[in-house]
């Protein structure tokens, strides 16, 4: 085989490997999603998610059912986004950090001085 034939099927092994990895991740609609609380036990919550872009918009309910609204990004299938409250023991933060697989999303959450806690969603 000539060298040139050979680079050319690297550059074009290079560019399959690159559009398989750029592949778009598209997170809108319902999910479920569990959460191990660090109180012990699981939180299962109902969570709607829209994408543009790399932008997301995530909603969900509280315990008490007020509506909780966060923003984020998704870049390939890494998710993030935060949810800032106000609590009766002052403003929390959460930052939740994770994967999309596919109809799945794990990753974990960071609850400041609460510490940290793993979760997963599944698409409705």
């Amino acid at each position: 085989m000539s060298k040139t034939y050979l680079t050319l099927v690297f550059a074009i092994a290079i560019l399959l490997i690159s559009f398989a990895s750029a592949k778009d991740v598209d997170v809108t609609g319902d999910w479920e999603m569990t959460m191990e609380s660090p109180r012990g036990g699981e939180i299962t919550r109902a969570v709607h998610f829209e994408q543009e872009g790399e932008k997301i918009t995530v909603t969900t309910e509280s315990r008490r059912g007020d509506e909780i609204t966060a923003e984020g990004t998704i870049k390939g299938n890494e998710i993030e986004w935060t949810v800032s409250r106000e609590t009766p023991r002052g403003a929390m933060t959460m930052i939740y950090k994770g994967t999309v697989e596919g109809e799945t999303m794990n990753g974990t959450v960071e609850m400041g001085d609460f510490g940290s806690a793993d979760w997963t969603a599944k698409r409705k």
